[in-house]
């Protein structure tokens, strides 16, 4: 997976019942690169991120790739775009191998769990496992697992380490850092902090308005600028 396009994300726009959420989310990120973008509860992070996987519709804005705006162009968006919500978009009943079979070929599935991303993920480990019986880090690895197997240009990333252990994180972060040296470009709205050493640019979500932000490892001063 060598990737070598960029995306552009420009003016985006969303209010809910005339009150506005997102007034102007702009930002662009090069290949190998990751975005972390940093809010309060409730300021519109999970808004964006959902429009930009195609799951709501923008009132305004642009979000380009490949020359393609992919806000106009919806169909385009499962072929270039691996998107992992707060809650783990899976099948309780079903194991992890059937998750998988669900959303992906089996050839992919079976490659990936060989050599690829859900080796480095370590979803090998718990195939049979049903869904109803794994922890809160192999559901997150297998959501992250199932959104990648078809290798999307962007990885698209709604609090990837909350409520996670070390070692879950670890995990994560191990390939994330995998899935950048390959070029692919990563969007995560965080309040970790370990999340935030992963990323090559940070942005605030205060008052609708995406602002870019020096994070310089002092978390203290992050959190005053989100008030």
């Amino acid at each position: 997976m060598r990737i070598s396009v960029g995306v552009g994300v420009k003016g985006i726009k969303k209010a809910y019942k005339g009150k506005p959420v997102l007034i102007d989310a702009t930002f662009a990120a090069n290949p190998g690169k990751c975005v972390g973008i940093v809010g309060s509860n409730g300021s519109g992070k999970s808004t964006l991120l959902s429009i930009l996987a195609g799951v709501r519709k923008a009132d305004g804005g642009d979000f380009l790739c490949e020359d393609v705006d992919l806000l106009r162009c919806p169909g385009m968006i499962p072929r270039v775009i691996g998107y992992v919500p707060q809650g783990e978009p899976l099948m309780e009943e079903l194991t992890a191998w059937d998750n998988l079979c669900m959303c992906c070929d089996k050839r992919a599935v079976k490659k990936s769990l060989s050599d690829g991303a859900l080796r480095l993920l370590g979803v090998d480990g718990f195939l049979k496992v049903p869904v109803r019986h794994m922890s809160g880090g192999m559901k997150k690895r297998l959501s992250i697992g199932c959104s990648v197997v078809s290798n999307p240009k962007i990885l698209l990333l709604d609090e990837p380490s909350a409520a996670l252990d070390p070692v879950c994180k670890e995990n994560i972060r191990r390939y994330l850092e995998a899935y950048k040296r390959e070029g692919g470009i990563v969007v995560m709205a965080t309040h970790d902090a370990q999340d935030l050493e992963l990323c090559d640019d940070c942005y605030i979500l205060k008052d609708g308005i995406l602002q870019a932000y020096s994070y310089d490892g002092d978390f203290h001063k992050l959190a005053e600028a989100l008030m």
